[in-house]
């Protein structure tokens, strides 16, 4: 549900509701790597519920005709709170009044772009005042690292801590279905090469989506909202962004009214849940 709401008088007939509610969340969606690697949930509350299987129910081999010995699972949960998020911004009356598509694009562009560097930033980060806490806020995250007793940095030669990550994955009943690195890590991995002698890159294109490239069959994403020096391994099935609503857009003609523009603000509110932590895979990399 998109509102859309005047604050002042009539808005002419350029922008519409549905047209200026889609500039905005549309971008959002398709940018933003927290909505592309995860599992979006919409909801009309202010709280949502995640439930946690805690422990399984039990099966147990039983004699034919004996009675089935009764079991039930241990059920927990974790509530996510979508947070509210606000964009300002402000378009002068003629651009307000101007029922041309590119106009109405770069209206939405200029909100929808700090609106996806919030909700990344936010999302791969720890804690946010006023905000959702993100993976870095997460413990008992699946680890990737050199393996000593003092951890550090992993150095990447090939696909052998991704390999690495994907396994601690299933062994948790998860499947890693998306990588996410900083800019300069996904370089440095491009760089790399499939052998010592070859001049195939580690990474691989995929086939179903021009531009994208694989690591061990799963997608990377790129975004500088990701700390450099942690890749991070994304199972989509246990990775939440719960937004609450749609985008609310409110205008005001009179905020702005000494120099004939108009008043825009944009808010959403989006909360992130984690409920199998285990299943999330850090890798803690550098390279040579």
């Amino acid at each position: 549900m998109t509102l859309y709401r005047n604050a002042g008088p009539g808005m002419g007939g350029g922008i519409l509701p549905d047209e200026f509610g889609a500039l905005v969340e549309r971008p959002v969606a398709e940018q933003s790597l927290a909505y592309l690697t995860s599992t979006v949930v919409q909801t009309s509350r202010s709280r949502y519920h995640i439930p946690i299987v805690t422990e399984d129910a039990q099966a147990a081999w039983t004699a034919e005709g004996a009675d089935i010995a009764q079991d039930e699972p241990s059920l927990a949960e974790i509530i996510v709170t979508p947070m509210k998020l606000a964009a300002l911004t402000a378009v002068t009356n003629e651009m307000r009044d101007d029922s041309d598509p590119a106009s109405l694009d770069l209206v939405g562009r200029g909100l929808a772009r700090d609106l996806v560097k919030k909700v990344d930033a936010a999302f791969f980060g720890n804690t946010v005042t006023n905000g959702p806490s993100g993976l870095q806020s997460v413990a008992g995250v699946g680890v990737v690292n050199d393996g000593e007793s003092s951890p550090g940095p992993v150095t990447v030669a090939n696909s052998d801590p991704f390999a690495q990550a994907i396994a601690q994955a299933e062994q948790v009943g998860a499947v890693v279905s998306a990588w996410a690195a900083h800019p300069d890590d996904a370089l440095a991995l491009a760089q790399l090469k499939e052998a010592t002698g070859s001049n195939r890159g580690l990474l691989q294109p995929d086939p179903t989506q021009s531009g994208r490239r694989l690591i061990e069959g799963v997608g990377l994403y790129v975004s500088p909202a990701v700390a450099k020096g942690t890749i991070w391994g994304i199972p989509q099935a246990f990775v939440h962004v719960v937004q609450r609503d749609g985008a609310t857009l409110e205008t005001d003609t009179s905020f702005y009214f000494g120099s004939d523009r108009t008043a825009l603000r944009a808010i959403m509110r989006i909360g992130f849940g984690f409920p199998h932590p285990a299943a999330i895979q850090k890798l803690s990399v550098e390279f040579a």
